[in-house]
């Protein structure tokens, strides 16, 4: 894929070894500046499909926004950002979570320091961009991820101002389980001669995992064996599932 050396030693911290089946097909063709579409379902990796190549194609001595991602939530839009971020770590990339929600005078602030990526939901981006403190004029790729709940949460209108005010190149990458007509239609308005890839289920990146259990005689053992599981193995990514609040 020849990409940045520090953008790789980002992908190695990160954990990832090698690419998922959507990240061997998607990067290259998003890196040359292709439209893409990819109907891809959650944990194909498609979060670091665009991350990676939003990090290989923007400049980062240009303190601008130079691609904007839109998500239907603002728990994805924060993760995204966390994505970008990790990955980018050897990059000194600057990426902001421009979600509703927060406070308005800390997205304008950061904003007029400089991001070079966006990652936000539809009405605050549009929101910052009518205000003028979301410079568009140097964004080269729309990311819009989930488009199929992007469009069921009644995003549409909000998506079309947003992309109303981008420079007529501007690169359109979308993600989608479903590619509904909506979708489609969407796609139309934004794209030309898109790639189309589709990721099939015997594809996902949770098929093939080894699964183990530990019987733990007491619930207060628990947490000193977690730990004890973390002291033993070499974790970079976790998520730990938990039966009640106050456990998690």
């Amino acid at each position: 894929m020849h990409l940045k050396e520090n953008l790789l030693r980002g992908i190695y911290a990160y954990g990832f070894e090698s690419p998922s089946a959507i990240q061997s097909r998607a990067i290259v063709q998003i890196c040359k500046g292709r439209d893409t579409i990819a109907q891809a379902q959650s944990g194909t990796g498609k979060t670091a499909t665009f991350a990676i190549s939003i990090l290989q194609v923007i400049d980062t001595a240009l303190r601008e926004t130079q691609a904007l991602v839109l998500s239907p939530t603002r728990e994805l839009a924060t993760q995204i950002q966390n994505v970008i971020m990790a990955v980018g770590d050897y990059m000194n990339v600057q990426c902001h979570a421009c979600i509703g929600g927060t406070n308005v005078g800390d997205d304008i602030r950061k904003l007029d320091h400089g991001q070079h990526v966006v990652s936000g939901t539809p009405g605050r981006v549009a929101d910052m961009i009518r205000r003028r403190h979301l410079r568009t004029r140097h964004i080269k790729m729309l990311v819009l991820d989930e488009a199929d709940d992007l469009l069921a949460r009644g995003f549409r209108e909000q998506i079309y101002d947003v992309y109303r005010y981008l420079p007529p190149a501007t690169q359109v990458v979308v993600l989608s389980a479903t590619l509904p007509y909506d979708v489609l239609s969407m796609t139309t308005k934004f794209m030309t001669d898109p790639v189309r890839i589709l990721v099939k289920r015997d594809e996902l990146t949770l098929e093939g995992l080894k699964q183990y259990f530990i019987a733990v005689e007491k619930e207060e053992w628990k947490f000193d064996t977690l730990c004890d599981l973390y002291d033993t193995l070499t974790i970079t990514q976790a998520v730990i599932f938990c039966n009640t609040r106050p456990q998690g």
